[in-house]
């Protein structure tokens, strides 16, 4: 068993790092994707992806990786550094909001949360606030997100087209009054012409896209990007066959959603649900 190396300087960002020194061991071992992934019970694919990037993995697969090569704790500490870096995920999310600004048509499926472009400032604030932002940053934060409902407001607005997972639906702000105004904005929205609200029910069980936010752009070149995230991560996916993935996924969710009126129709009898009175 190899000794525990010491962490050399070659790539200074953390998630660039930890793919990086994965990669070294690999090869170094003189092993393939398909072997390693062989010998620790995983899909090779998915130590391919750790290698170029793409994801982090779970702390279950590197500590078995850090087992493998005989490195105790070194994997895990890069990765505990990849896990907690944020940079790049601001730059990609402030590439993608430039890029949703030149979109001529947008795709979106919710798990959890509705879409920002969705939300009124009630829901925006209890849902920033939960992510644990307060005071002046919070408003600011409520503002920003309210300056992004632009885009589906302007004379030339994109068509846009969201598919909401039944659990988007059924989590209620803490607020009953503002929730009941969220309810109603999304009702109202569905009956725009450029804005198709679909829902998708809880009885269809599993589905590729169950853990996953996605946006879809298309560009003005004809172009498609995507942008993957959940409540820890979000990630640009520009490379074709990366998106076209992503897409089938979506397409499959589509094709189990409820059609527009019949999401509306869903939509209006969970408000009346929902107390008049916040009090009540």
């Amino acid at each position: 068993m190899s000794q525990r190396r010491v962490v050399t300087g070659r790539s200074q960002e953390p998630r660039q790092r930890f793919a990086e020194e994965l990669r070294t061991l690999r090869t170094g071992s003189g092993t393939s994707l398909r072997q390693l992934g062989e010998r620790l019970g995983w899909d090779w694919s998915l130590f391919g992806k750790l290698e170029k990037g793409e994801t982090l993995g779970s702390p279950e697969v590197v500590q078995a990786l850090d087992t493998h090569y005989g490195t105790p704790g070194l994997l895990l500490a890069l990765w505990e550094l990849a896990a907690g870096d944020h940079t790049q995920f601001r730059e990609r999310y402030r590439r993608y909001m430039a890029l949703e600004a030149k979109a001529v048509s947008l795709w979106h499926f919710a798990v959890s949360v509705l879409p920002g472009l969705l939300q009124t400032p009630g829901y925006a604030r209890e849902v920033l606030a939960a992510g644990g932002l307060k005071g002046r940053e919070l408003e600011q934060q409520v503002e920003a997100r309210m300056g992004r409902r632009e885009l589906l407001e302007g004379k030339d607005e994109p068509p846009f087209r969201t598919i909401l997972s039944e659990a988007v639906l059924r989590t209620p702000l803490r607020d009953v009054g503002e929730w009941r105004g969220q309810l109603e904005h999304v009702a109202g929205l569905a009956e725009r012409a450029t804005v198709t609200v679909q829902v998708l029910p809880q009885s269809v069980g599993l589905h590729g896209l169950v853990s996953t936010d996605v946006w879809f752009l298309r560009l003005g070149d004809g172009r498609p990007v995507a942008y993957a995230e959940n409540a820890h991560w979000g990630e640009l996916v520009e490379e074709s066959t990366r998106v076209e993935g992503l897409q089938r996924a979506y397409d499959v969710v589509r094709d189990m959603a409820m059609p527009p009126a019949e999401s509306r129709q869903f939509i209006l009898r969970i408000l009346e649900e929902v107390p008049c009175d916040p009090l009540t």
